[in-house]
């Protein structure tokens, strides 16, 4: 409920009598507060109470005390290019706002509002006190970090003390140089102060979330970041937080989409100082919270919910698509969630559609650190460390910087720079914000890149090859390929794509294709999981060196084969949600025994072939007494990414199927699982890799709905040349007549029997005329390596339009 006041609202507003059409009046930040709270307070969102002081009380300080005019005379003579004298003029400018008094008029409103906030609970209020600047959160400006916050703010004294210092901070060195820098005039811009009731998130959690992903664009899912204490550190970049992916069309049906959940270090929490001289202080976090989530998976859908709510009703509001960019905050004293801030997200959301852009390494070298990768981009040169703000002035153009982290007033020298890197960070903090915006490649998180790295030595930063960006020795040669999508016409034979890494598929989406025809798990289980699955099964039967390595693995969980189940469900969702409602076909796992002998623990489980290539992989070991618990394991994930996650588009594949009774005996075995062939449209297709599959596709066609041409085990077993040997490497051809005439063969045997055919081979991604052959069969699909998608469709196309004019 709101509460009345009596104070003059040309000096201050409560919130339920603000909205967007106040911009001008409480700057862009206060407004969306406002307009949050009376009209999403009532569909449930949760917005803390509080005020707002007026553009008005601003200029009246300014205009009473004389600072309007001294103000613009000070600007007058700094040269915003200089940061020794950026740093003067606005240390001067700061100076005289504190000195000045503020009116009688104005302080008295702010002190009778705020006893009127604390009055419903019999108390005085802590409060957060933020500036509000006329000119942020605009859809086309962002002001992030550039003005104070202020918590824990109690007492009528300190109230007044932080509003002071909010007027000051209009004038912190990194606003001045925004607003020069893009066209604002200093005096034309005014600051509001919002006073807002304290979530007591010290006690709980909080974070930042986006309505789009911040690195990719990909407009389907929230993005939320989580850590202890209040949400300043992970704003600021002080903690690594946990990172966690919701996709919005299927929650928004009801489901439970968590896409991703990765654990942070966490290491310190922000909260109250209480009897001591500061609002707030930092401690450590115990090594056992630290490894646990910070959010229960219902707080977190709760939260995305929250964001897909606020987006579409400022996006209803603009008339345009308006993904958000929000922080939020748990109270640890009523488990209640609560959102404190919300703006319009200014970088991805003003990327074109229809071009694309990839950055590509042309070698690597030795790599020196890893970190959250922040962009798509690539950049190079001499590493400059910077510990403290008094030596950015030895920074040169073009460098590396790196630090533990960046502070708001670095904006003016992070804009020279080629490229960031950080200790200490998450994606949705200043660093991560301020580098997006710049354009420019940032990695955070690296946990000792000041360390590490020393002055002068010539680093690559490499954000184009995921989720994780990668600082490599040396300046790395690399190119950038542009792509114009708008004018590329479909073809009638679909393009779809090979996927491995999950983190790169939201990216990878935005190429124009018609889906996913080979996600291979094997790239999921070594990267997401990395443990063999019968040592989670066998956990409580591990020595104590194998569990050790099992818990560092598996962080965060007590159930162990939950959380390979968890994992590897993650990252096909990641996949089968990018592609989101096109097909994406599955392949399960085709580890060779060698190869699941290097998982954490899986010496133990795996055999001593002389030939794996040809031994116990595939098919085979899905309904193996060997295997089958583990195989029970993939089947769970799967099961849960369709039916808890809504991802119906998710087809399954299976690999190196020998014989019908294989391909039988491995569906009685995910039946048990309830993966059930033609149950809620799941598709089941087999391989075609092995002579026999081609021999007798009419029988496998009868028990699968389709096949997938694997063309590098296909040419190996149809020639008899181990693909992996040197000596007889000049033998292995896809283009050999055999093999060409085995591929014919079962592309007419599938339509023949109704059923589907593709290939997800090497081949049409390394020869153009392989892709030709495969067109005028009649194929139905072809899937290639993503940087062969765009030149492969427009030659099907050529094709195409070549057979469709022969009489």
């Amino acid at each position: 409920m709101s509460i009345a006041i009596a104070t003059n609202t040309d000096l201050l507003r409560w919130f339920d009598k603000i909205g967007m059409d106040d911009v001008s009046i409480v700057g862009g930040k206060n407004a969306s507060l406002g307009e949050m709270y009376r009209q999403l307070t009532p569909r449930g969102v949760r917005i803390p109470n509080g005020f707002a002081t007026t553009a008005f009380a601003y200029s009246t300080f300014l205009e009473e005390t004389g600072l309007d005019e001294k103000i613009a005379q000070v600007l007058s003579g700094m040269n915003v290019n200089d940061v020794d004298s950026l740093q003067h003029h606005g240390l001067i400018i700061r100076h005289m706002i504190l000195e000045a008094p503020l009116p009688d008029a104005l302080s008295h409103a702010i002190v009778e509002a705020y006893h009127q906030l604390g009055s419903a609970h019999h108390e005085l209020a802590d409060v957060a006190v933020r500036s509000s600047a006329t000119a942020e959160d605009l859809p086309d400006a962002s002001f992030a970090g550039q003005q104070e916050t202020y918590l824990n703010v109690r007492g009528q004294a300190s109230l007044l003390d932080a509003c002071h210092r909010c007027y000051a901070s209009l004038f912190t060195d990194r606003a001045i140089s925004y607003r020069a820098n893009h066209g604002y005039d200093h005096m034309q811009v005014a600051l509001s102060i919002g006073i807002q009731q304290m979530v007591r998130s010290d006690l709980a959690t909080s974070g930042v979330m986006f309505s789009i992903d911040t690195e990719s664009g990909f407009r389907d899912a929230v993005l939320i970041n989580a850590a202890y204490g209040l949400g300043e550190n992970v704003v600021q970049g002080s903690v690594n937080p946990d990172e966690y992916y919701v996709f919005k069309p299927t929650l928004k049906e009801g489901l439970r989409p968590i896409l991703k959940k990765a654990i942070g270090t966490k290491a310190m929490k922000l909260v109250y100082d209480v009897g001591g001289s500061k609002m707030t202080k930092n401690v450590p976090v115990s090594p056992d919270q630290a490894n646990r989530f910070a959010l229960s998976d219902d707080d977190i859908l709760n939260l995305a919910r929250w964001a897909c709510d606020i987006e579409n009703h400022f996006s209803q509001r603009r008339g345009a698509a308006c993904p958000m960019d929000m922080e939020w905050a748990k109270d640890g004293r009523t488990g209640e969630l609560f959102i404190v801030q919300a703006r319009p997200e200014t970088v991805q959301s003003r990327k074109s559609a229809t071009t694309h852009e990839r950055f590509h390494l042309k070698q690597k070298s030795k790599q020196l650190l890893s970190g959250r990768s922040v962009g798509e981009k690539i950049g190079s040169g001499p590493v400059r460390l910077i510990h403290d703000v008094h030596q950015l002035r030895d920074f040169a153009d073009g460098e590396i910087l790196v630090t533990d982290k960046t502070d708001p007033d670095w904006e003016p020298v992070m804009k020279r720079a080629a490229g960031i890197i950080t200790n200490r960070g998450g994606r949705t903090c200043h660093a991560a914000i301020v580098s997006r915006e710049l354009g420019l490649p940032a990695i955070v998180g690296t946990i000792n890149a000041t360390e590490v790295l020393q002055n002068g030595q010539q680093v690559t930063i490499s954000c184009a090859e995921g989720d994780e960006g990668v600082v490599y020795e040396g300046q790395l040669p690399f190119e950038v390929e542009t792509t114009d999508f708008s004018t590329l016409q479909r073809p009638k034979t679909k393009i779809m794509m090979n996927v491995g890494s999950p983190d790169e598929a939201f990216a990878l989406s935005l190429i124009p294709n018609d889906g996913v025809g080979l996600a291979r798990e094997e790239f999921i289980i070594s990267t997401y999981v990395k443990v063999h699955p019968q040592a989670l099964l066998d956990y409580q039967q591990l020595d104590d060196v194998a569990r050790a390595e099992v818990d560092k693995a598996s962080m965060g969980y007590d159930d162990k084969p939950q959380f390979y189940v968890d994992r590897l469900a993650e990252g096909i969702a990641m996949i089968t949600a990018a592609f989101y409602p096109k097909e994406v076909i599955v392949r399960l796992s085709d580890f060779k025994t060698n190869e699941y002998a290097n998982l954490i623990g899986g010496a133990a489980y795996e055999p001593k072939e002389e030939n794996p290539m040809l031994g116990f992989r595939g098919a085979s070991r899905y309904y193996s007494p060997q295997f089958r618990d583990a195989f029970g394991l993939e089947c769970k994930a799967v099961q849960k990414v369709r039916q808890e996650m809504g991802l119906r588009n998710l087809k399954l594949m299976i690999p190196f199927c020998r014989t019908v009774e294989e391909g039988r005996k491995v569906q009685d075995e995910m039946a048990k699982y309830g993966l059930v062939r033609g149950q809620d449209g799941l598709e089941i297709y087999v391989m075609c890799e092995i002579p026999s599959n081609v021999i007798l596709a009419d029988q496998f066609a009868e028990i699968f709905d389709g096949f997938s041409i694997g063309s590098n085990d296909l040419t190996q077993l149809t020639l008899g040349v181990d693909r992996d040997s040197e000596i007889v490497a000049h033998v292995f051809d896809e283009n050999n007549e055999a093999v060409k005439r085995s591929i014919a063969s079962v592309i007419q045997t599938a339509k023949a029997n109704g059923a589907k055919i593709g290939i997800c081979g090497q081949a049409p991604s390394d020869y153009p005329e392989f892709a030709e052959f495969l067109v005028e069969q009649g194929i139905d699909s072809i899937s290639l390596t993503p940087d062969a998608v765009v030149k492969t469709t427009m030659n099907v196309l050529e094709v195409e339009n070549k057979l469709h004019s022969i009489p």
